[in-house]
């Protein structure tokens, strides 16, 4: 089993709220953890992946809670009865204001931001999110890439030999725990079930779908895939699949909701000041899932593809979000584009409303030019403006100089590299 750098915080958190909910993608590892978790702390496991317990839940959720009495409990995949949550609401309304940890939820699609669920529980309840494993984490290193960009001391670069081929099977097999020591045949026939046998299923029903909306995901999904680590038009769906602007825009939002897809708004300096573009930029969650759909199946077939350079980013930037769930530095993010057409591929924004640019590049050269987006950017941010990074594929930390700002060129390899 793999290590994984939330654990620590889910900890923390079952003994500071009643409830914490877990949620992300169907395989990402939550269950794992969430059994194991259980089995330190004394929790009862229930999941409602299992059809007798879901019917019987379903049957009568406020009854099921009650039965639980004293007991703490683990519900995984708990967005199958949304009618839980006004009976878990009841149930911890009721506790004493020093009891914590009363339930651990799992759910593979976000709840509670679902047009399904008018419910919450505010006050009640903190939320973690579990995606895929990150490159550290498959490697077992200590690097946390937001607090280390955070930090800013690029005196010291964890260093890691990582040709443009390992580079390009971190994109290829992704995250998925499953996936990691099965063969390039093995990996295949996963994906293939995983979206025929898991996300067409949940799609339909999670979201009560009608109509002819499986030849609609089985186009959508790969062309989103060709899209990753791109500017989302949704006109653009509509126009090359024949589908509606408002269909297309609905079911991007439910793959988000699922954990397919991540949509990454434009940053806009004071949210009043606007760049040109606020359109989101589009990554998929797992980059491993968009390279099967695009019929990728070795690195030499990436490194050839047009789509190589956008699914580079999107691995970045997903690395980014899943260090974000456990960083010191809390971050939100965002993407950058000018009326000029320069951009910045990802922007991290601080607590403090300070700013720090990060570029993806595949080349393993880097040149003056290449800072022009972060240039940009420093320029529109002001003295929100913090530092700016470039990951390239070469194997030198580059200090470089645009104007009167400098930067800073890092080398892929360092996911790889132990701090």
């Amino acid at each position: 089993m793999y290590a994984r750098c939330l654990q620590p915080l889910l900890r923390e958190l079952l003994a500071e709220f009643r409830i914490v909910y877990l949620t992300g993608p169907r395989q990402a590892g939550k269950t794992t953890l969430a059994r194991s978790v259980s089995r330190d702390l004394g929790l009862e496991y229930v999941t409602l992946d299992d059809q007798a317990t879901l019917a019987s839940v379903q049957s009568d959720p406020h009854g099921f809670v009650r039965s639980l009495g004293d007991k703490r409990a683990v519900l995984d995949e708990f967005q199958y009865v949304p009618a839980l949550i006004p009976a878990i609401k009841e149930i911890s309304d009721r506790l004493d204001p020093h009891e914590k940890g009363k339930f651990l939820l799992t759910g593979s699609a976000d709840i509670f931001r679902s047009a399904r669920t008018q419910e919450s529980l505010p006050g009640h309840m903190a939320r973690l999110e579990l995606l895929p494993l990150s490159v550290t984490e498959l490697y077992g290193r200590p690097l946390n890439v937001i607090d280390y960009l955070s930090a800013g001391e690029f005196t010291h670069v964890p260093a890691a030999s990582a040709t443009r081929e390992d580079i390009a099977g971190l994109v290829l097999r992704g995250g998925y725990p499953e996936v990691q020591s099965k063969s390039r045949r093995g990996r295949q026939a996963w994906f293939r079930s995983y979206m025929e046998g898991r996300l067409y299923k949940d799609f339909e029903t999670l979201h009560a779908a009608r109509g002819d909306y499986f030849s609609k995901l089985r186009a959508l999904a790969p062309w989103l895939a060709g899209a990753s680590g791109n500017l989302l038009k949704y006109s653009n769906v509509a126009n090359d699949l024949e589908l509606d602007d408002r269909l297309s825009k609905r079911y991007v939002e439910i793959l988000e909701l699922m954990y397919i897809v991540r949509r990454v708004p434009a940053w806009m300096r004071g949210r009043a000041r606007r760049p040109a573009t606020r359109m989101p930029k589009l990554h998929y969650v797992d980059t491993g899932l968009a390279c099967h759909l695009l019929g990728l199946r070795n690195e030499r077939q990436l490194l050839g593809s047009p789509h190589y350079g956008g699914l580079l980013e999107s691995l970045i930037c997903m690395e980014c979000c899943k260090h974000a769930a456990w960083a010191e530095e809390e971050v939100s993010l965002w993407h950058f584009r000018d009326n000029r057409k320069r951009e910045v591929d990802i922007v991290l924004e601080r607590g403090d409303s300070r700013i720090i640019g990060v570029e993806v590049k595949a080349s393993a050269s880097v040149r003056r030019e290449d800072f022009k987006g972060l240039a940009a950017l420093a320029e529109f941010a002001g003295s929100a403006f913090e530092r700016g990074v470039l990951f390239y594929g070469g194997h030198e930390a580059l200090p470089f100089s645009f104007g009167e700002r400098r930067f800073h060129a890092l080398p892929l390899g360092m996911l790889l590299a132990s701090c």
